[in-house]
């Protein structure tokens, strides 16, 4: 037998869709569901837990704002705003942290079963996203309490969530994919969602902050636009548009490119890191 007949060759690990769409449609489900009853199981509340978690935090908020500091009280609909801010932006934090860990979380099936990836940390954001789903009946709920009148843009919302979606997904590659092999990034990100929590419209109304320099700054945020268009589709219509919070369309473009940047650095981060996850763990 010759030499090079001996030589060991490198075996790629699997790749983050490896093994077709249909199968890592059927796993992403079947992950997200169980995610999701996991959480719950055993509670008192239940799936309650889901609903009031954003709610408490919406009171606190609601009271300090308001009452004790009586901030954005000349923002329309200024409470169901806050409600509906804390809801989109909770969904980013919810999905991305818990997309964080989840591939070393699952270490014994990376090991040993040959399966796509990407499944692991989109399945985080899924659990998430059925969250959202109860949130969001709740908020409609309040929203017409406070006498938001129902608008045809109300039928835009599923714009909204796509893009906040794709956006949290690209996030939660890129975070999955590093940590098995950096591990301070669970401590990086906590400080971070908490930083970009402030950084993004979610407490105020980017046109009521009076430093313009601010301003701009927080509107290369992708999130911001984001925020934006949920206000003006489904709380106030004549809130200012995103191109108009931004300075302009051409200063719109600015979130815009960041936005497409982190969904093309997510697809090429995961896809290097993929099949080496297992040797990082």
């Amino acid at each position: 037998m010759s030499t090079d007949a001996l030589k060991l060759k490198d075996v790629r690990g699997p790749s983050a869709v490896g093994g077709g769409w249909r199968r890592a449609w059927d796993l992403l489900y079947l992950m997200a569901v169980t995610d999701f009853k996991r959480i719950y199981f055993g509670t008192l509340l239940g799936y309650l837990w889901s609903v009031g978690r954003p709610l408490m935090l919406f009171g606190v908020l609601l009271v300090v704002f308001t009452k004790a500091l009586h901030i954005q009280s000349n923002v329309p609909h200024y409470p169901v705003l806050l409600l509906m801010n804390i809801v989109l932006f909770g969904f980013f934090q919810e999905g991305t942290s818990a997309a964080l860990p989840s591939i070393v979380s699952r270490e014994a099936i990376v090991r040993k079963t040959q399966f796509p990836r990407l499944v692991i940390p989109v399945a985080s954001v899924f659990t998430a996203l059925f969250n959202i789903g109860l949130n969001l009946v709740v908020t409609f709920i309040f929203i017409l309490s406070f006498g938001v009148d129902p608008m045809w843009t109300w039928l835009l919302l599923p714009v909204v969530i796509a893009l906040l979606l794709i956006f949290t997904i690209a996030v939660a590659m890129i975070l999955s994919s590093l940590y098995p092999r950096f591990r301070d990034l669970s401590i990086i990100w906590a400080v971070a969602s908490t930083a970009l929590f402030y950084a993004t419209p979610v407490l105020y109304s980017l046109d009521a902050i009076h430093s313009h320099t601010i301003a701009r700054i927080i509107s290369l945020n992708p999130l911001t636009p984001i925020l934006a268009l949920a206000r003006r589709w489904i709380i106030d219509p004549h809130a200012p548009s995103p191109a108009s919070l931004t300075g302009g369309t051409a200063s719109l473009l600015i979130p815009i490119a960041l936005y497409l940047l982190i969904c093309v650095t997510a697809a090429v981060v995961f896809r290097r890191e993929a099949p080496r996850i297992a040797e990082a763990l």
